[in-house]
């Protein structure tokens, strides 16, 4: 002799009659509920995999060799004692941007190539918005000194929306020097040589 399971709806009259909550409603329920839950968890999954940002001072810091920890701006500062600083760019050198309003943290930026006395290449993260977020590598991008004096006190960078330097121009600190051969940046200018 087999028992067969009671119909569903057997299951529902009986409880209305008898005013339980039993296992049907109670696992057809939670079945909705995590359901719903997988449901959510699938379709915010890929963009928060993909949201992954990468902050400008642990990029310089990684990049450049420097090692350096806080606020972009205050590097500036920490570097006394530690590390040379001056306002002329030097491949693998760090430069230090003063924290504004709209950069309240200041930005570091490790510079890969001179180009003239007034243009270098930089590699930097978190500075454009690309592809509609912010966070990513740029490599090898014009700034170009603003300054009236020609020290480097303001600059103008590359900006991958408009597609070329922007029209603002940032104070700039100046630069950190780290010894020669022991940065990321040394072995790219090594490999590109």
């Amino acid at each position: 002799m087999t028992l067969s399971p009671f119909p569903a709806r057997e299951c529902v009259a009986y409880h209305r009659l008898t005013g339980r909550v039993g296992n049907y409603q109670m696992t057809k329920t939670m079945r909705a509920m995590i359901g719903s839950m997988l449901l959510a968890c699938m379709a915010v999954a890929p963009a928060a995999a993909h949201a992954q940002t990468i902050q400008c001072a642990p990029f310089a810091r990684m990049f450049s060799g420097i090692q350096l920890f806080g606020a972009a701006a205050s590097w500036w500062n920490q570097a006394i004692g530690k590390y040379l600083r001056g306002d002329t760019p030097a491949i693998g050198s760090v430069m230090v941007f003063k924290a504004i309003g709209s950069m309240r943290s200041g930005h570091v930026a490790t510079v890969t190539d001179i180009v003239s006395d007034r243009v270098i290449k930089i590699t930097h993260a978190n500075w454009s918005v690309i592809n509609g977020r912010r966070g990513q590598v740029e490599r090898n991008v014009t700034v170009v000194d603003a300054s009236p004096n020609n020290d480097w006190s303001q600059v103008k960078v590359w900006f991958a929306p408009i597609g070329k330097v922007g029209n603002k121009a940032y104070p700039v600190n100046g630069f950190i020097y780290k010894k020669p051969g022991t940065s990321t940046a040394d072995a790219v200018e090594t490999v590109q040589g």
